[in-house]
């Protein structure tokens, strides 16, 4: 072999490595919302949110949540009886996320307009890995307890 075929030998093997480094072989964040509904709030200041992510790929993690019907949507986890807002939480591979009362929720502060039983609000959540998901949250009797 001479020197030049030498180094397009080296140039090819070390370009088929780095592009196979990019291939984690990983599978995607496969995400499903469902059980999602948002009690009828008692005042125009802040309502709940509730719902279970499932996701049968890669662990991913929820980072925000959007909506048009109020100024600010946090998320909140709750460790013994204290919640405490958070900046993101795991929906692990193969596992689910459930946001439920008494646990990890979603705190929708400032509503424009106070929902009716019966009202659909939209929501978009949005991940670190996978593309965002919109959710319709039923509005519910503000005592609703969904069913296990």
């Amino acid at each position: 072999m001479n020197r030049r075929t030498t180094l397009t030998a080296a140039f090819a093997l070390t370009a088929g490595l780095a592009l196979a480094g990019c291939d984690t072989g990983e599978a995607a964040p496969q995400l499903k919302v469902d059980g999602a509904y948002m009690p009828q709030p008692v005042t125009q200041d802040m309502a709940g949110g509730f719902l279970t992510i499932k996701n049968s790929g890669a662990a991913d993690k929820l980072t925000s949540v959007t909506t048009n019907l109020a100024k600010d949507v946090t998320i909140h986890k709750t460790v013994g009886n204290k919640m405490e807002q958070v900046t993101s939480l795991p929906i692990p591979a193969g596992g689910e996320l459930r946001l439920e009362r008494g646990g990890n929720h979603l705190m929708i502060m400032g509503l424009k307009d106070k929902p009716a039983k019966g009202d659909i609000i939209g929501i978009q959540l949005h991940f670190a890995h996978a593309e965002p998901v919109n959710v319709n949250l039923p509005v519910k009797a503000i005592n609703y307890e969904p069913k296990k």
